[in-house]
């Protein structure tokens, strides 16, 4: 995925409201801009840390700048999760993911189970892999990524709903893909959410397949780099959610 044009250098003063940050332009201009995040961002919003924004031309855009990337301690991460969707469909679409190849059609935003919306629907003829795509920025000590870095129960029902196809013959996938260059193994974040993390176990069991990937960052494009360990829960986790 690239960028165009090239996104603009800044520096963060702060992030609040959840959607909002202030930031200063390299010419000393001050701005407020879009915050595509709803998670708590934990080691990606620091102030004083670099960060590149973007700025769309809609007319009826209150903030026409939004947050994209941030120079952490750790290497350069992408606090904008949606892009995550299409980073990994443009990646299967190129067969550049070998475990999600072989199949004739990708769609997305496809209704299934109770409501929900599959990020990414690969299918051929009656066979079919919904795909679910999770944005990784929670970075801890020796690279371990963690996800969600906020109690989330949206990702919990997925995960569940996930679990539903498997079960119905079909076949689902949990794609976390790692936005974050300093991250190199990824797990559930007990501690933040252990129904999460006892969830995706269940998932795990039941056939569910949890995959991750680790991204090339930059100014320039965001792309799907190489696969990582997913860690399972520990067994002793999950009783923390029983």
């Amino acid at each position: 995925m690239d960028f165009e044009p090239t996104l603009q250098p800044a520096t963060l003063v702060r992030r609040y409201k959840r959607f909002l940050a202030d930031v200063v332009l390299d010419d000393g201009s001050e701005l407020t801009v879009h915050c595509p995040n709803t998670g708590a961002m934990t080691g990606c919003a620091e102030p004083g840390w670099r960060v590149w924004l973007s700025r769309s031309d809609s007319k009826t855009r209150k903030y026409p700048h939004t947050w994209e990337l941030v120079e952490t301690d750790n290497g350069i991460a992408c606090v904008h999760s949606a892009r995550a969707n299409k980073v990994v469909a443009e990646a299967i679409a190129d067969a550049r993911v070998p475990a999600l190849a072989g199949y004739e059609k990708l769609q997305t935003e496809v209704k299934y189970g109770a409501g929900s919306r599959a990020d990414l629907w690969l299918s051929s003829g009656d066979r079919h892999c919904v795909v679910e795509v999770k944005s990784v920025t929670l970075c801890r000590d020796a690279g371990a990524g963690v996800f969600p870095d906020a109690v989330s129960t949206r990702a919990t029902k997925h995960l569940q709903e996930l679990q539903a196809v498997v079960e119905s013959g079909q076949r689902a996938v949990i794609f976390y893909c790692v936005f974050h260059e300093g991250i190199k193994t990824v797990s559930a974040a007990t501690d933040i959410d252990p129904v999460y993390a006892a969830t995706l176990q269940a998932a795990m069991t039941a056939g569910v397949e949890a995959m991750a990937w680790s991204c090339r960052v930059s100014a320039q494009g965001i792309s799907l780099h190489e696969p990582l360990p997913v860690l399972p829960p520990k067994p002793d986790d999950a009783m923390l959610a029983s």
